[in-house]
Parts: structure tokens; sequence; C-alpha cells
């Protein structure tokens, strides 16, 4: 089963089972999937977290149910997984801008939010750089912290801010930018602010140490501003080079950003010329 193909087996489960409850790992053994890549390809593909694509497509077809129906508002609220009329008002309001009541007293018309629809177009025969590398295990030393797949996006980029203005930068300078899910089975993963580790040097308070295993790799080159250059890369790679390449398939749930030394450029990470790199772990097909 190719990426995209996966991801549209995906979407149809979730539009099947909107009114049951809804776990990542049950969507993404429908895609043959591990959760942590399903996610990832998922927001890439589809501009959307996957939880998000579920709170709008309910509230969607909640808004119908409300305006086409005589039910009980507190029925279709748990219906469509809210635990009580509270939480499904607030939801409610901010998707429809106004209450179920209002909207059913009014008549008015409802916020549609279509289901999604998956295409491959294919752009000319245009490569994207990449090698494929073996790499030995190796140690980090790192700042670690976990995160749910919802609200990373958020987050990871809050706990680099953190990690520099407390000081942590003068320990770890932030070499590499690593997501774990060793069991590529949940709904959180472990990302990692680190360096190389040097065995000779104490491991300071409030840093760890991690090794990541040995791989065969597929790196990937990218230069430009960040995040800007970064972002457009990783789009590139789960919506072309994972539904096309015919020989390779992720093989962990490992993810790994290398940066260069920010210093060495005249305008720093927001230098055109600015070079870090994506790894991924890959094995044959």
């Amino acid at each position: 089963m190719d990426w995209v193909t996966s991801i549209h087996q995906a979407i149809q489960y979730i539009e099947n089972n909107l009114r049951e409850e809804l776990s990542i790992r049950d969507i993404a053994q429908q895609a043959a999937l591990s959760p942590f890549y399903f996610q990832k390809g998922f927001a890439m593909l589809c501009g959307i977290t996957v939880g998000d694509y579920i709170r709008q497509r309910r509230l969607s077809v909640a808004g119908l149910e409300i305006l086409t129906t005589d039910r009980k508002i507190i029925d279709i609220a748990l219906e469509f997984g809210y635990d009580s009329p509270d939480s499904f008002t607030k939801a409610f309001t901010r998707f429809h801008g106004l209450t179920p009541t209002a909207l059913r007293k009014s008549g008015g018309a409802v916020r549609s939010f279509a289901p999604l629809r998956i295409k491959v177009t294919l752009e000319g025969g245009q490569n994207m750089d990449c090698k494929i590398m073996k790499k030995d295990a190796f140690t980090v030393l790192c700042r670690a912290k976990t995160f749910k797949y919802e609200d990373a996006a958020v987050q990871v980029p809050q706990f680099w801010a953190e990690h520099f203005s407390t000081g942590g930068g003068k320990v770890v300078c932030g070499m590499y930018g690593i997501n774990l899910d060793e069991s590529m089975s949940g709904n959180e993963f472990e990302y990692l602010i680190a360096d190389n580790y040097d065995p000779a040097k104490e491991i300071p308070d409030g840093f760890v140490t991690r090794t990541i295993p040995a791989h065969t790799w597929a790196v990937f080159p990218c230069t430009g501003r960040m995040p800007q250059a970064l972002q457009g890369l990783n789009h590139e790679i789960f919506s072309q080079w994972l539904p096309t390449n015919p020989d390779y398939k992720i093989a962990a749930g490992i993810n790994v950003e290398l940066y260069s030394d920010a210093s060495k450029f005249e305008n720093g990470a927001q230098d055109q010329d600015y070079y870090c790199e994506i790894w991924l772990p890959v094995e044959k097909k």
C-alpha cells in the first residue's frame, strides 16, 4: 500500500466512524502505518492535524443535525464525543459562530467543513536530493520533554525558546532536534534538543543522554531561511518522496533534524544559505 492510499483509507475510516469513538492507534492501523508517522504524514499532506480534522468534521455534521432534526442537543453532543452540553456548546460556537440553540431557532446556515479528498498530481520528473546512508549508533546529551502530537507544532518551538532563555544553550547548543517514539503506537512522543555526547564530561542536572540506534537513513539536505525552508522540505518528503519512492519505507519512530551553527552565517538561521538536514530511518520494501 503506498503512502497516499494509506492516508486516503484512514480518512474513509474516520468518515465512516464520526459518531463512534476514534483513537489515533485505530485510525493509523487502517492505514497500515504507525501512529508516529501517520500523524506526521497526515499533517504534511493535509495541512491539518488528525485531531483537528475529526473535530471540525464532527462539528460540521453536528450543525446539520441541529438544523434539520428535532433531536435533543445533549443527545447530539454525546453522539459526537462531547461529555457535557457546556463543552459541546463552546466548541460549536467557536466553529459555527452561534450556539446550537441559536442556530436551531434562527434556521440559518451552518458552516461546512467537507471531507478531505487526496489526489496525487505528477509535475514532471523533478528529483529530490537524498542520500541513503548507514550510520552507527550514537549517543546524544539532551534536554528531553514529552509532547502530544496534537499540540506539538506550538509546544516544541516554545520548548526551544525556554531552553535558550534558561541558559540551556551553554550546555547543549542544539545541533539536533530529534523526535523519538520507539513504540510508534501512542499519542505522544519524546522530543530532544541535543548535541553529540562527550562521555568524559559530567551530565548536568536537567539533562539526560539518549542513544540513537544504528540505522540506514534517508538524508535530505536543506538550504534556506528557517523555519520556512525546513517546513517546505518536510512537506516535499511526505507529499512527494514517500508516496512515489519504489524502494524504501520508514523503518522506525525516529526523526532527526541536524542544524548548522547559525553563528557561521551572516544572517544566522535567517540566511538564505543556512544549511540543515532531515534524517529518516528507512528499510527496503
